[in-house]
């Protein structure tokens, strides 16, 4: 097998703008969609210091982790930032969103992150998309770790800049991502003298280099392994049909849930409000006395293979993230997961009730 996959012929610039073409059939989009051979860090960063600059005034929304990061490059591209930050067990609203641009009318960007697969909470993008297109700021989405667990659409939502990584809910590599561009995301990026040029951050040399040219030529060899499995993850996908994908992972997180409360222990969903929850991954707060990590450690110990992990940083010691994506978005792989953690939660000398779990989970798998 490896060598088959080492003597591929090399792939042409039709078989690469196809991949493109699925990929933007999958969002919806009519915008141009630009694959980027890399790790989805890499389109976030560079469609951020394409399109900001010094003379942007940036929203940037903070309902975890990744946030703080947008809220970092933002600045360093000498942008001026004005963070909206609410609590990781929550969702941002776009009343918060309105008013801030009540009280900053001078705000041209809004970055915000889809769903928080590492706080559990996704965020009401249609809603915030409607406020945001109001105002004529350009929108930036990362939806890395919504895309195959719950409706992503740049197109309905007057996102300018939606960027989507196959290796969560899509069940993907992780090796490559895609960014959805719209022409005035294209425009402030001409027209914003520090976007990065010939470079590997640059999406403005994907423009000029390849749609520009009618996608023709590529501009560099592809990573060719990447680019075949992220077919192979889009055509699964179409096959089963993305509805039923989704449908899923909403069944995975509310089966945990529901679980989570059923095994008692203490347990207790991180994100307060079912519906503001990501269905990408169920984040759950441990009980006061116990540890996240060490509760982990333990249920790991007994079955390394759980998708479990504890919070990042200082959520480390209260939070436990399920992460049902993907392959994983099965009442199979849930089940398992909430037994791993009643053990875990028996042996640090909770009551726990690991039968009622199991039977949550399967009453609340749609």
């Amino acid at each position: 097998m490896s060598h088959s996959l080492l003597d591929l012929p090399p792939m042409g610039a039709a078989h690469f703008a196809s991949i493109e073409d699925r990929v933007a059939r999958l969002l919806s989009t009519r915008q141009d969609v630009v694959i980027t051979q890399g790790e989805a860090l890499l389109p976030l960063e560079g469609a951020i210091r394409s399109a900001a600059g010094p003379g942007t005034t940036a929203l940037n929304v903070i309902t975890g982790p990744y946030g703080q990061t947008f809220g970092d490059w933002l600045r360093d591209c000498g942008a001026t930032v004005i963070d909206v930050t609410v609590p990781f067990h929550t969702a941002v609203t776009a009343e918060e969103v309105r008013d801030a641009f009540a009280e900053h009318p001078e705000i041209g960007f809004v970055s915000l992150v889809h769903a928080e697969a590492a706080t559990g909470n996704t965020n009401p993008v249609a809603e915030i998309g409607e406020v945001v297109r109001a105002h004529g700021a350009l929108f930036y989405l990362d939806a890395v770790a919504s895309i195959g667990a719950e409706p992503v659409l740049p197109d309905a939502w007057g996102v300018d800049l939606c960027v989507i990584g196959a290796q969560k809910a899509m069940g993907g590599p992780a090796g490559v991502s895609a960014v959805s561009v719209s022409e005035r995301a294209w425009a402030r990026m001409a027209a914003n003298p520090r976007a990065p040029r010939r470079s590997y951050l640059s999406l403005l040399d994907w423009k000029e280099r390849w749609i520009d040219g009618g996608r023709k030529a590529l501009p560099h060899a592809p990573a060719q392994l990447e680019m075949l499995a992220l077919e192979a993850c889009v055509e699964r996908i179409e096959a089963v049909g993305l509805d039923t994908v989704m449908s899923r992972h909403a069944s995975a997180a509310a089966a945990a849930r529901a679980g989570a409360l059923a095994l008692g222990g203490g347990l207790e969903p991180y994100v307060r409000d079912a519906a503001q929850a990501a269905p990408v991954a169920t984040t759950l707060r441990t009980p006061p006395g116990t540890v996240a990590a060490d509760l982990v450690a333990r249920a790991l110990a007994v079955d390394p293979g759980l998708p479990l992990a504890a919070g990042g940083g200082a959520l480390a010691g209260e939070m436990i993230r399920v992460n049902h994506y993907g392959p994983g978005a099965t009442a199979d792989v849930v089940r398992a997961c909430l037994t791993g953690l009643g053990g875990a939660l028996a042996d640090a000398g909770s009551t726990v009730d690991v039968a009622a779990a199991l039977e949550a989970v399967d009453g609340a798998w749609h």
